[in-house]
C-alpha cells in the first residue's frame, strides 16, 4: 500500500494519451421508482427524489464503472481489505450503483448470499444466482433482521448521509458479532505536493465549492476525512484505515500510478457534470450555461500537464465486537 505522506514522482515526459419486506401496493411503488426525473438533460432517481445529487443515467453509470476499475487498480485487484471470513454467508452492499462490486463479489464467493441496495433499480437483470438487488434508502431505519450480515460494504457515500452517527449505528446493529464493515471514500478536493494546484485556480475552486455544496445540501462531501472517526464513535473495534493519493492525470513517473491517473482523468471528464449540475443549479441557483462555463474551465485544467493534482482516498474497516463469552461454568 502506498504511504499517503509520500510524494508521487512526476513524469516530465508525460503524454496523457445494495432482505426486507416488500410494500403491499407493488404497482404504485414500482411506478414511483421508475418514474425518473429529467433535469438539464440528465436523468435522476424518482424514489426519494432530491435526497441524492447524482444522475442515474448511462453516462453516469459508465463513470461509476470507471471508478470501480480505478479502485481495483488502487487495491491491487482486491474488492475489499477487511479480514473477513474465507466463506462469508450474508453480505450487504450499500449504495450499489451499477451493481458491479456486488456482482464481482458474488462471483468470487458463490456460497454467499449477497444483497445490493440503491435508490435506483439500474443494475443489470442477469446477475449471479446468489445476488439480488433491492431499491432501498439506507438513511431510513433499516428493515433487515438485526445481526444478519457478516460483512457490510459501502463505497463513495459522500453527500448521501445527513447523520452519519445513525448510519454507523445501523451498520453495527445489523452485523453479526465479529463481522466487519468497510467503507471506501474519495476526496472532492484536488491537492498537489508541488504547488501546481494554485491558490485561486479552478481546481482549488472546485474543492472549495464542492465542500460548500455539501454543507448547503446538509450532507457532507468530506466523508474521506470523517469515516474513521465515525466508526470509532459508533463502537467498532480493530479499526484500520488505508489512505492513498489518487492522481488526476497521467503525470506520475511510476507506471502503476500513471495508469491509475490516466483512468482518473477520464473519470473526471465523464463525471464532473453529474457531480455538480444538480447541486449548483438547485442550491447555488447557477444557470445551466454558468455551470457549463465552469466545467469547461475544469476540463481545461484536467488537460494541463503542468498541473499535478491528486485526490485522497480512504478505506476504513472496523469489526463489531464479538459476543462476550459467558463466565458461567456449567
Amino acid at each position: 500500500m502506498a504511504d499517503i505522506e509520500a510524494q508521487i514522482a512526476i513524469d516530465s515526459d508525460e503524454t496523457d494519451s445494495a432482505f426486507g419486506d416488500t410494500a403491499s401496493d407493488t404497482t404504485s411503488l414500482k411506478s414511483a421508482i421508475l418514474n425518473y426525473k429529467y433535469r438539464n438533460g440528465r436523468r435522476y432517481h424518482a424514489y426519494k427524489e432530491g435526497s441524492y445529487w447524482g444522475p442515474n443515467d448511462e453516462m453516469q453509470a459508465d463513470q461509476l464503472d470507471i471508478t470501480h476499475h480505478i479502485f481495483l487498480l488502487l487495491l491491487d485487484g482486491e474488492l475489499y481489505l477487511a479480514p473477513i471470513t474465507e466463506n462469508p454467508l450474508h453480505v450487504l452492499d450499500l449504495g450499489a450503483g451499477t451493481g458491479i462490486w456486488a456482482i464481482d463479489f458474488a462471483d468470487r464467493f458463490p456460497s454467499a448470499e449477497v444483497l445490493g441496495t440503491d435508490l435506483s433499480p439500474t443494475q443489470p437483470s442477469l446477475v449471479p444466482p446468489n445476488l439480488c438487488f433491492e431499491v432501498d434508502d439506507f438513511t431510513e431505519p433499516w428493515l433487515f433482521r438485526k445481526e444478519s450480515f457478516d460483512f457490510i460494504h459501502a463505497r463513495t457515500l459522500y453527500g448521501c448521509v445527513a447523520d452519519w452517527s445513525v448510519f454507523y449505528k445501523e451498520a453495527l446493529d445489523h452485523l453479526q458479532p465479529g463481522g466487519y464493515f468497510e467503507q471506501l471514500e474519495i476526496s472532492v478536493v484536488p491537492k498537489s505536493d508541488d504547488g501546481t494546484v494554485l491558490p485561486g485556480s479552478i481546481m482549488e475552486q472546485w474543492g472549495k465549492i464542492s465542500l460548500e455544496l455539501g454543507e448547503l445540501f446538509g450532507k457532507s462531501l468530506n466523508t474521506v476525512d470523517e469515516s474513521k472517526a465515525g466508526l470509532e464513535a459508533a463502537g467498532f473495534i480493530n479499526i484500520v484505515e488505508h489512505r492513498w493519493k489518487l492522481p488526476v492525470g497521467g503525470w506520475p513517473v511510476d507506471k502503476r500510478f500513471k495508469e491509475i491517473g490516466q483512468y482518473n482523468r477520464i473519470n473526471w471528464e465523464q463525471g464532473i457534470e453529474g457531480w455538480c449540475m444538480y447541486l449548483l443549479t438547485t442550491l447555488k441557483k447557477w444557470s445551466v450555461e454558468e455551470v457549463q462555463v465552469y466545467l469547461a474551465k475544469v476540463r481545461q485544467a484536467l488537460r494541463d500537464r503542468r498541473i499535478h493534482a491528486y485526490q485522497e482516498v480512504s478505506l476504513v474497516y472496523g469489526q463489531k465486537p464479538p459476543r462476550p463469552k459467558s463466565d458461567h461454568v456449567g
